[in-house]
């Protein structure tokens, strides 16, 4: 990943005009596992070309299956699967490699793969996920880094949850789609890209209802059928970094094709921090005031509350706020490490020593440095604050970016900012 890097000018105006939303990361790649429970062709519309993608497609065509992605619609034909052990590289990538677990069981009886990888944010346990597959009667086996699991067909189950996790309820829905009766999920996660999921996979004939809420019921079927064409949800957290970068240079953008509720918290601390917000259908325009207003406290918590993924791009506005700011982190234990970076350009940020709670006294001007990217938010909300820093911010490790925003540079870009991505191209692989 170090290959690549982004060179960013700070700006001395804000950022003008309208930009479009693409695909969610966060709902097409459950999606992508998913469509390993079909015996046929799925089309996915609204596909984002990012790098988790691509893993995705590599994985699946590793497996057996054939990938096409033309522009931004994806067709996937799962007939020739065989493998069930989903290659090491890729799953050491991406963590949500993880949800072919449930989708193998389900589709091959088996399935093999190494402990998931992807952006270090400390604990991470799947110990819902092997929870929740063995009560649906799979045999789990944990030999060092492997995992193997068995099953003749998975049977529902009533399985509750004590941390309402996204990567669990997503693949205890996927496994439960053909398994025999009825899966009970409570303190589900309630994410609207769940929601998403079990749109896909009602559309292939599976009976789902409480998506959505903290109580799922999966009605396992015998059969599915060629699903229809699905088009992927709006990216929530792409539309609420832009908004951000907005908010921070003192802008005036519109994006478009998005989902105004899913942003409800992150629109209401834009609001506590000064900027004006005007929503109509499928659009979000903010104006900022000439300088943020700190914000007394922002704590992350899992859906309807303030998304965790969006921490770091809030942390880097409340550098540049009037005031003192506080951020308690509840979702990750070490999702933090944006915070040191951002004090090389000159910020004054403090943690605790629990790393999870920040104090943030603002300052009027960030200082250009060159910084390195530790995740995919973190690395994005340094690209933000080089956007209001003086001279010239390079961002190394932007292949972590690219896991999340297909081309963040196109877009900022096409608002009016100076950045450009420098290095090896993305390779997309199967496409």
């Amino acid at each position: 990943m170090a290959m690549l890097q982004y060179r960013v000018q700070g700006m001395s105006t804000g950022l003008f005009g309208d930009v479009r939303v693409g695909g969610a990361k966060n709902s097409v790649l459950p999606i992508l596992a998913a469509v390993c429970l079909n015996d046929g062709e799925s089309v996915i519309h609204n596909c984002p070309r990012i790098a988790d993608t691509f893993v995705s497609m590599e994985i699946l065509q590793k497996i057996g299956c054939v990938p096409k992605l033309l522009g931004d619609t994806l067709v996937v034909n799962t007939k020739g699967l065989a493998a069930t052990a989903v290659p090491d590289d890729c799953v050491r990538k991406m963590r949500s490699s993880i949800l072919f677990m449930g989708a193998m069981l389900a589709r091959a009886g088996q399935v093999e793969l190494t402990l998931p990888g992807g952006c270090e944010l400390g604990t991470r346990a799947i110990d819902l996920h092997l929870m929740g597959l063995s009560a649906m009667g799979a045999d789990i086996k944990i030999d060092g880094d492997k995992i193997c699991c068995k099953a003749g067909r998975l049977v529902g189950a009533n399985i509750k949850l004590h941390t309402a996790s996204v990567g669990a309820t997503e693949n205890i829905m996927i496994a439960a789609v053909k398994a025999h009766g009825e899966t009970v999920i409570e303190n589900a996660a309630c994410e609207p890209e769940i929601v998403d999921l079990a749109d896909f996979l009602i559309g292939m004939g599976a009976k789902i209802h409480g998506a959505g809420t903290s109580r799922v019921v999966i009605s396992g079927v015998n059969r599915l059928y060629n699903p229809v064409p699905h088009v992927i949800m709006p990216d929530r957290i792409v539309a609420g970094t832009y908004l951000v970068a907005a908010a921070m240079t003192g802008g005036d953008i519109t994006v478009t094709d998005v989902n105004p509720t899913d942003l409800l918290p992150v629109l209401a601390k834009l609001i506590e921090m000064g900027c004006r917000i005007k929503v109509s259908d499928g659009n979000i325009s903010l104006r900022a005031p000439k300088r943020l207003a700190a914000c007394p406290r922002i704590i992350t918590k899992v859906h309807p509350g303030f998304p965790t993924d969006m921490q770091a791009q809030f942390v880097a506005a409340l550098a540049v706020a009037e005031g003192k700011s506080l951020v308690t982190e509840t979702v990750f234990d070490k999702r933090h490490q944006h915070a040191a970076e951002l004090n090389r350009m000159g910020a004054k940020i403090s943690l605790c020593t629990d790393n999870r709670n920040f104090t943030i006294q603002g300052v009027e001007n960030l200082r250009g440095a060159t910084v390195a990217a530790k995740d995919l938010r973190g690395g994005a909300a340094l690209v933000l604050a080089g956007l209001v820093a003086k001279g010239e911010t390079v961002v190394q490790n932007a292949g972590y970016i690219q896991r999340g925003y297909e081309s963040i540079e196109r877009d900022l870009e096409s608002l009016g900012a100076k950045i450009s991505l420098e290095g090896a191209e993305q390779e997309e692989k199967c496409a």
